[in-house]
């Protein structure tokens, strides 16, 4: 579909079922800038610009640090995925109740980029490599995937410390939050470095993506102990496509159901599964950051 113009886009989304839940917004969509310009917030804005190892990927960071100052122990971290479009979701009064609840440091991880999403850069993060295949693409686009553990590497090495530069952080007490591809790649997270968030928010997952690859390597938790301090939460709009070509399905679809299943039978770990009623692919980013949020430091 990468190379489908925008009047057939729209045209597609009034006659085909399921598409226009589906659809993404337009790739030249820029990102909502204006909550970073004002001073009058419960939490002061920082960027911090770092580059991939290869040089092929320029990550732009948004640091939100609360303004009364940081707990002893260090503030909880939020990672938010894409965080171009992460930052377009908050406003002034749920920073104020951030401020007024657990008060975390907010790490909105995206690209730099005007742009609210950097499709290129976050297929090939936010996609696991795909065993036995020598050619590495996204099934969807075509273009280059598998450095999900490449750029979780940065995330630990590099994008970690540098934070922590900034703010006194709780290693303890981090949170991972990311939506479509984005919590594709939270779920390889869990698989692959089960210790090192506390809390794995995984909202609308593709679980679809290399014909239900993360899915299937999830089973290998079953065979390990969770650490008994972490949990994941599961969201997904109940009008939004079971995969990217297919028609909405009900409230959860196949895949999102037994992955719930699945993971409550993993010793240790704690699992919730949240559905967004009436909501489509589109609607679950903003809407499953802010519920999360409430859920770890509001509530």
């Amino acid at each position: 579909m990468k190379h489908l113009t925008r009047p057939l886009v729209l045209l597609l989304a009034l006659v085909l079922p399921g598409y226009a839940a589906h659809a993404r917004p337009a790739p030249d969509q820029p990102m909502d800038t204006r909550l970073l310009q004002r001073t009058d917030l419960a939490y002061r804005f920082s960027r911090l610009l770092i580059d991939s190892a290869d040089g092929q990927r320029h990550y732009q960071l948004w640091i939100g640090r609360p303004v009364a100052p940081a707990p002893k122990g260090g503030f909880p971290v939020l990672w938010m995925l894409d965080g171009n479009a992460a930052v377009g979701a908050l406003d002034a009064e749920l920073l104020s109740q951030l401020a007024h609840g657990k008060a975390p440091l907010l790490v909105a991880v995206g690209y730099d980029t005007p742009l609210r999403i950097e499709r290129t850069a976050r297929t090939y993060d936010y996609t696991p490599p795909r065993p036995g295949l020598t050619d590495q693409t996204d099934p969807l686009t075509g273009q280059p995937s598998g450095g999900a553990d490449v750029f979780l590497d940065l995330l630990r090495d590099r994008l970690l410390p540098a934070v922590a530069a900034k703010a006194p952080i709780n290693r303890e007490q981090q949170a991972l939050w990311g939506h479509s591809y984005g919590g594709l790649l939270v779920l390889h997270a869990l698989r692959t470095r089960p210790g090192e968030f506390a809390d794995y928010a995984a909202a609308s997952p593709s679980l679809w993506w290399g014909d239900g690859i993360v899915a299937k390597q999830l089973n290998d938790l079953k065979t390990r102990k969770a650490d008994p301090k972490t949990r994941l939460l599961l969201m997904r709009g109940t009008d939004e496509p079971g995969n990217p070509r297919g028609p909405v399905v009900g409230p959860p679809d196949r895949l999102m159901q037994q992955l719930t299943t699945d993971m409550q039978g993993v010793a240790g770990l704690s699992v919730d599964y949240h559905p967004f009623t009436g909501m489509s692919h589109g609607q679950t980013l903003p809407a499953s950051l802010r519920y999360v949020m409430h859920r770890l430091y509001i509530e």
